[in-house]
């Protein structure tokens, strides 16, 4: 039965991780939604055409906010409650996406995307999610948040030129705002609530151990590549509209170009990924992810002549950058010490908002005074840049993560279960929560035994 338990989720464990999925791929999607659209709308209101550099703020400012206050709401939701952080997350995110939706001038715009990113909520959902799982699912868990994300974002690529068609930008972020707002009921009548909320080192930041992970150099080159991969993407999309449209392809067609490139891109990345997960080649695949992209943006630079060519470039683009979205976090699972893993996940993460707003600050500036070229230049340079450090890094182990719930029998007799379980073979390190009611063991995908494990986990006399 406690195998079973742990292949598993209980019913109210699926109501969180399906409900709380819903909520993070609806807060994505207002983000999502108006990325490809958003710099030709802020380019028609007042004072746009003699300043491109606040277009790109409109596209990143939301970033700043986000990174700033990602953290600190997840920490603030420790003390006041993980719902009542969320609910008030939330209803900023709707106010800031009916300011934008009403706003008529550029700095308005850009006032409401600020409020739109204070709306920070990953880390207080991330914290829910972990106290209403056990420790055994919550990886699955969480990988079902990080599927809505990636399928949201390609969803809303293909989707936002045909809905900005029909209701026009102001009404998708009006139907940002209503959606939030059902994402509130959600969280308040369908996500269980927890009997018990407390820190979980495999999922939440500890800010008094970011030291320990800012010293690690392969956890840095890992967080400057999600700041690249962000800051090439917020600065591609503050250009690549405008270029489209000296093609001849009306915003309203934009879709075909983003739809077929995006499911390439999808459906590429599965075998990829399957590759470098159970072959030990994830190095290999995540350079050749970034090398897609530095390909990509460079073609684009030389390619704007041509529709054919510029969706060629786009489709090898969304390859890359899906190979990437997923193998980021996997790398990061991989060198973290498992008791870290979601500090270094928080660092990880700050790091992709700081790469939006750099990313439209950036591109905006370089529209306005280089054009093109500049852009896609400057987006070429940071990543082959990144491509050099990757190369440079050594690929890390090709470990797993588990986590298991210590049994009353073994409790206070931490260091002789920490000795029982590192001599097993495999084992790379064991470490436990700070109540010790929890074991994390990181081990070699080949040569480790989990069932060894649990039988010394279960077995305790």
């Amino acid at each position: 039965m406690a195998k079973e338990n742990r292949t598993q989720m209980y019913p109210h464990e699926w109501r969180a991780s399906t409900s709380l999925a819903g909520v993070y791929a609806l807060r994505m999607l207002g983000m999502f939604l108006v990325l490809p659209v958003l710099a030709l709308y802020a380019a028609t209101l007042p004072g746009a055409e003699s300043n491109k550099a606040l277009v790109g703020m409109a596209m990143g400012m939301y970033g700043l906010t986000q990174a700033v206050l990602q953290l600190p709401l997840g920490i603030a939701s420790d003390k006041f409650g993980r719902k009542k952080v969320i609910y008030l997350g939330l209803i900023v995110f709707a106010a800031g996406s009916f300011m934008a939706a009403a706003a008529d001038t550029l700095e308005m715009l850009v006032l409401a995307r600020a409020v739109q990113g204070a709306g920070a909520v990953s880390a207080a959902v991330t914290a829910l999610l972990a106290d209403l799982t056990r420790d055994e699912v919550r990886t699955r868990a969480m990988a079902m948040i990080g599927l809505s994300i990636g399928l949201t974002f390609s969803a809303s690529l293909a989707l936002a030129p045909v809905l900005a068609a029909w209701i026009g930008v102001r009404g998708l972020f009006v139907l940002t705002g209503v959606l939030t707002v059902a994402s509130i009921a959600v969280v308040a009548w369908f996500t269980p609530n927890p009997s018990e909320s407390k820190l979980h080192e495999d999922a939440q930041a500890q800010p008094s151990r970011l030291g320990e992970v800012m010293k690690d150099g392969r956890l840095l080159a890992l967080d400057f590549g999600i700041f690249a991969l962000h800051a090439a993407q917020m600065a591609l999309f503050t250009a690549l509209p405008f270029a489209l449209v000296e093609l001849g392809l009306f915003k309203e067609q934009h879709w075909k170009i983003y739809l077929p490139a995006t499911l390439i891109g999808l459906i590429a990345m599965v075998p990829l990924i399957i590759v470098g997960e159970t072959r030990n080649k994830l190095k290999a695949v995540f350079v050749c992810g970034i090398a897609c992209i530095a390909a990509a943006q460079a073609g684009l630079l030389f390619g704007l002549h041509s529709v054919w060519a510029v969706a060629v470039f786009l489709t090898v683009y969304f390859i890359g950058f899906n190979v990437l979205e997923a193998s980021l976090p996997s790398m990061v699972s991989k060198i973290a010490p498992s008791d870290l893993k979601g500090t270094a996940m928080g660092v990880y993460n700050t790091m992709q908002s700081v790469g939006l707003f750099a990313g439209g600050a950036a591109g905006g500036v370089l529209f306005q005074h280089y054009g093109f070229n500049g852009v896609f230049a400057f987006c070429s340079g940071l990543v082959l840049l990144w491509l050099a450090v990757a190369v440079c890094s050594p690929a890390p182990k090709p470990v797993k993560n588990l986590t298991f719930s210590v049994p009353e029998t073994w409790r206070g007799r931490a260091e002789q279960l920490h000795s029982a379980l590192t001599a097993l073979e495999g084992v790379e390190a064991v470490s436990f929560s700070a109540d010790k009611k929890t074991v994390f063991i990181k081990a070699l995908q080949k040569g480790f035994d989990p069932n060894a494990a649990e039988q010394i986990i279960s077995g305790a006399n």
